[in-house]
């Protein structure tokens, strides 16, 4: 394509288009997953979810809407994991879980794997089958205490934090991943007791 030389101005030169990805910065990931999770509560909530992420890291967020929660037990984790510390079950979960978000409740050694809102009333049946080995779906009527999108380490003081963390808006685990990762771990678990 030759320049194009319009009367009184200098030649206007083509321009290469590059093809390419568009790239969020980290912040306006953690941005648009905070601004996405509070939107299971109403606009004049946001406010509070603010305030109670900003003086205690965690925030009481409803479950059954954007997303619901699987309660994981940590021994069931432990015991396919092959790792006793928070580190190394946060790495074997991240593998397993293809990096889906799991929220980690240290003092109880328990973790929530953030699947889609459906997920509490399409697995009633299955729910009831884990319930045994302390697995339990949470979904409407329930809520969760969800820490700052940036409270990604575990430290004496910490309520819970994101073992997994949730690396943009509304990506959630795969409910089949979650399945088989209770099923493998009911699995060893029973190996383990025999």
């Amino acid at each position: 394509m030759e320049p194009t030389a319009v009367p009184g101005t200098a030649a206007l030169r083509p321009v290469e288009s590059e093809s390419g990805v568009l790239v969020h910065s980290s912040a306006d990931r953690r941005l648009a997953t905070e601004h996405w999770l509070m939107a299971t509560c109403p606009p004049a909530s946001h406010e509070r979810i603010r305030m109670e992420w900003q003086e205690n890291s965690v925030a009481l967020l409803p479950l059954g809407t954007l997303f619901s929660a699987v309660r994981i037990p940590g021994r069931l984790i432990s015991s396919m994991a092959l790792a006793e510390d928070l580190e190394g079950v946060d790495a074997f979960l991240e593998d397993a879980l293809r990096g889906g978000p799991v929220i980690c409740a240290p003092h109880g050694r328990r973790y929530y794997a953030l699947v889609p809102g459906s997920v509490a009333r399409t697995w009633s049946e299955a729910a009831e089958e884990w319930r045994r080995a302390g697995v339990e779906v949470l979904g409407n009527g329930s809520y969760l205490g969800v820490p700052r999108v940036d409270a990604t380490q575990c430290d004496p003081q910490t309520v819970s934090y994101w073992s997994v963390p949730m690396e943009s808006a509304a990506v959630l685990c795969t409910p089949l991943a979650v399945a088989r990762l209770i099923a493998a771990g009911l699995h060893a678990m029973a190996d383990d007791s025999e």
